[in-house]
């Protein structure tokens, strides 16, 4: 061990090696294991299993007539809110 580096110096590399060799452990494992059966791109996924399906049909849509006095009170809203534009 030469006299001028220090004990922490001389462990510093040893620890960033160590970490790198952990790093690229898990990496490999992690790419290993994911399966197409188990991803969740996959149409036959069962990763968001829990949640409901989507419709398949929009809901219907809601219409409500409005009075002469309500669509005055509307189109006096609309004026004001564009500045008479």
């Amino acid at each position: 061990m030469p006299e001028h580096v220090s004990f922490l110096q001389l462990l510093g590399p040893v620890v960033l090696a160590l970490a790198a060799v952990l790093w690229v452990t898990g990496l490999i494992r992690l790419l290993r294991g994911v399966r197409p059966e188990r991803s969740p791109w996959h149409p036959g996924g069962s990763a968001l299993s829990a949640l409901p399906h989507q419709r398949q049909t929009p809901p219907e849509l809601e219409a409500v007539e409005l009075s002469p006095a309500e669509r005055d009170a509307f189109a006096g809203l609309v004026r004001q809110l564009s500045d008479g534009r």
